[in-house]
């Protein structure tokens, strides 16, 4: 199915691109969320016309996510669970903890922009996490899990 992309797209393209894609990804993903449109004849005009507020609208965006990762830039996230003997943790810390902590910086962050290389945190430890706030931004940041002792949680 060919499709003309209204924002970029991960490993797809970029704004205005025609490509062509699964018709399941484009009917069930890419044009339900309006990152893209069919590539008829009528929506390339419609495209064209609407180009320059597609382009500062994702130019703001990316702009605005830039910010964000200036103020997440360097970030240590101390997180306090219990744990066993063994630096085990009783459960485990995973995207919901971690937003929480990092909206209590001031930053609002969603989940599905936090990225677990190797799924929820389960031992005691520094972990470094990666968060996806835009296509073109990427930022590293340390979660440091420490014990607590079981009385006192």
């Amino acid at each position: 199915m060919e499709i003309i992309l209204l924002e970029k797209v991960d490993n797809v393209g970029g704004i205005g691109d025609r490509v062509r894609v699964r018709s399941g990804y484009a009917r069930n993903y890419l044009i339900p969320q309006g990152k893209a449109t069919l590539a008829t004849a009528a929506n390339i005009a419609k495209f064209e016309s609407r180009r320059a507020e597609l382009e500062a609208k994702a130019a703001a965006e990316l702009a605005a996510a830039q910010a964000r990762a200036k103020k997440l830039e360097g970030l240590v996230l101390k997180i306090e669970m219990q744990a066993g003997a063994e630096g085990k943790l009783f459960g485990s810390v995973g995207t919901v903890d971690i937003a929480e902590a990092i909206g209590k910086h001031g930053v609002e962050i969603e989940r599905s922009e936090i990225r677990l290389r190797e799924g929820p945190l389960r031992v005691v430890g520094e972990h470094q996490i990666d968060l996806h706030l835009h296509a073109d931004v990427n930022v590293e940041i340390t979660v440091v899990i420490e014990a607590v002792e079981a009385e006192n949680a």
